[in-house]
């Protein structure tokens, strides 16, 4: 005697009954050679046939696979089957026939679990254990339809040797990412992340909060797992305490193996700043994004980076700026929620002074047709974005002087905005307002050294060489002549596309730092105080040069003055002897000055003439 269960029934088949197998109501008798009905099943094209001595007489059709089976052993372990109605087609010879839609596990789970329902042997693995436990769910395999049934078996496979593992609990979860909704539904997906997470934890309990390079070998398993599944383990992770800088080390990992790389960022300072090039380079961009929509890839990338942005530690130490200004790359290409992009920029203004210039340089993406074709050139790289990443870092900095914090990072940003307005001062379509709105963005006291902001200056005029008189000296106005170094000065005292007004200035600031340097005096303002490293400190050696070549004038000019005192005292000494001999000879003439003044009577007109020479000669003398 067997006992089936149908319809809830307990039915008794006896095997001494009419061989014509009488089907009386819901009483089905079971010839007792269905022990062995199938040793097998062979495959032909897209069919499977059960090899038996019994022709099969039910069809099951599961994807575009179709299985030739018998009825009764499959009713007798599904309760699904023993439920439904089975409809038997034209041809009566066939048997039944039946269609399973959307299948849990697919064609190959199938075949497996027909196996089990002919008493074959099965081999549950981790690979395998997900599906078979999902599609008995779905064809109701319970104890209550025998004793051992499936769901019984490869739960109890699940629970006590799939979850004791590592390793099988990673190969079990990325199983159930083809098996939704059952895996979700039967909290296949819940336990593999809470034992993924307990196990993390247990293994950071015992190695401590700084893991080396040999100990990351969870960020390499997790980082193979879909982008929902992550989500889950990683927020386990941080419910049960781990550092945020362990989460945030394996947030860049997954990030590094699902995100694409910005061929930008590769380029670097290299791109190209040619219109023509520039456009076939927006074109190739817009024309690339429009085909990842279409193939859904834009979808699937986006939904990555928005998981990745909510899940971002909030302790800004966690991630790196570089890996926050590549989410910021990739969110704007792939449209991300604006509220997360803006986020975003907050989150990366607290640790700007970790950036670097090309980590900066976002591109602006053109979507469509339409914005390419507009009137309005468009930008090289997106400025809007950097001036408000920086407007959120100067008012972080606010907050931070008024909460009385020592540490100032205004004065380091300076030289990552200049470096990066000398960047995009190469583009000819950026407007002379954008830049100085950027340029000006930075308080005074920022700047202790003008020799960036001159040289991004000094690019911009020189991609534009249009600018009328009234924007260069607009322009010019933005930088202090008097903080540029002497090399600064030099090269705009030369430098013919500035203004004459901004030239002389620089000429007249040059000229008092330099007798302030050679006098010792310090004329820095109490702004330029803030920092001791100034401009100044670069030309140290400058100065010192210059005060050892004044001592060396000093002292050719003390002899030059010690020679010209002796020489004068010689002088005197032959002018003096020349006197005394040219008195003694006038007396000597006065006291025969009668016999001269009898021949001056004589004398004619001409030798009065000789007599008024001679006096003008010793008037002379």
């Amino acid at each position: 005697m067997q006992k089936l269960i149908l319809d809830g029934q307990e039915d008794t088949i006896d095997d001494e009954s009419d061989e014509s197998n009488q089907v009386n109501d819901q009483s089905i008798v079971v010839p007792t050679m269905l022990n062995a009905a199938a040793d097998g099943f062979v495959k032909k094209e897209k069919s499977w046939f059960a090899t038996s001595q019994l022709p099969s007489d039910l069809s099951i059709r599961v994807e575009d696979i179709t299985f030739y089976v018998h009825k009764y052993p499959l009713v007798a372990r599904c309760g699904y089957l023993n439920q439904i109605e089975l409809h038997e087609p034209q041809n009566s010879h066939l048997g039944y026939d039946l269609k399973l839609e959307k299948f849990s596990g697919g064609s190959e789970t199938f075949e497996t679990i027909l196996k089990f329902c002919y008493g074959l042997p099965i081999s549950l693995n981790p690979t395998n254990v997900a599906a078979l436990r999902c599609g008995s769910e779905f064809l109701e395999m319970t104890e209550a339809m025998e004793e051992g049934n499936l769901i019984s078996k490869t739960e109890a496979f699940f629970t006590f040797v799939a979850l004791t593992s590592w390793n099988d609990t990673i190969t079990v979860i990325k199983s159930c990412e083809t098996l939704s909704p059952w895996a979700e539904n039967l909290q296949i997906v819940r336990r593999c992340c809470d034992s993924i997470a307990w196990k993390i934890f247990r293994e950071n309990s015992l190695t401590g909060d700084i893991i080396t390079n040999e100990e990351k070998w969870w960020f390499d398993d997790v980082a193979t797992l879909r982008i929902d599944f992550f989500l889950r383990i990683i927020t386990a992770v941080r419910v049960k305490g781990i550092k945020p800088e362990i989460i945030g080390s394996c947030i860049m990992n997954y990030g590094d193996k699902w995100l694409p790389s910005m061929n930008n960022e590769a380029r670097g300072t290299d791109i190209k700043y040619g219109t023509n090039r520039r456009n076939d380079s927006q074109w190739s961009i817009t024309s690339g994004r429009n085909r990842e929509m279409s193939n859904g890839q834009n979808k699937e990338q986006r939904t990555i980076i928005e998981s990745l942005i909510s899940i971002l530690p909030p302790q800004k130490e966690a991630v790196s700026c570089k890996f926050l200004l590549k989410l910021l790359k990739l969110s704007i290409f792939y449209a991300a929620s604006p509220a997360l992009i803006f986020e975003l920029e907050k989150r990366i203004a607290m640790v700007l002074e970790n950036a670097s210039t090309n980590d900066l340089l976002i591109p602006t993406y053109a979507v469509g047709e339409q914005t390419l074709n507009s009137n309005e050139e468009q930008t090289i790289h997106n400025i809007d974005v950097v001036q408000r990443i920086l407007d959120y870092f100067l008012m972080y900095e606010q907050q931070r002087l008024q909460q009385q914090e020592l540490k100032s990072t205004t004065l380091n940003i300076s030289k990552l905005v200049d470096s990066y307005l000398a960047e995009i001062a190469r583009d000819p379509n950026v407007s002379i307002t954008k830049f100085q709105v950027l340029a000006e963005s930075l308080p005074r006291h920022a700047r202790t050294c003008h020799d960036g902001l001159y040289r991004a200056i000094d690019t911009y005029l020189k991609t534009h060489p249009s600018l009328s008189e009234h924007d260069r000296r607009r322009l010019c106005k933005i930088m202090d002549g008097g903080k540029l170094s002497l090399d600064g000065c030099m090269h705009a005292a030369q430098n013919e596309r500035l203004p004459l007004r901004i030239v002389i200035q620089v000429l007249l600031s040059e000229q008092v730092k330099m007798r302030a340097a050679v006098q010792g005096k310090d004329i820095t303002g109490s702004d330029d105080n803030l920092d001791k490293e100034n401009c100044w400190s670069s030309t140290k050696n400058e100065v010192k040069s210059l005060r050892e070549e004044l001592e060396n004038v000093k002292m050719q000019m003390a002899e030059l003055q010690r020679d010209y005192s002796e020489l004068q005292q010689e002088y005197e000494k032959a002018n003096n002897k020349h006197r005394s001999s040219w008195t003694s000879g006038w007396r000597k003439i006065k006291k025969s000055a009668h016999f001269i003044r009898k021949m001056v009577e004589d004398e004619t007109q001409e030798r009065k003439h000789r007599v008024k020479s001679g006096r003008r000669r010793q008037s002379i003398s």
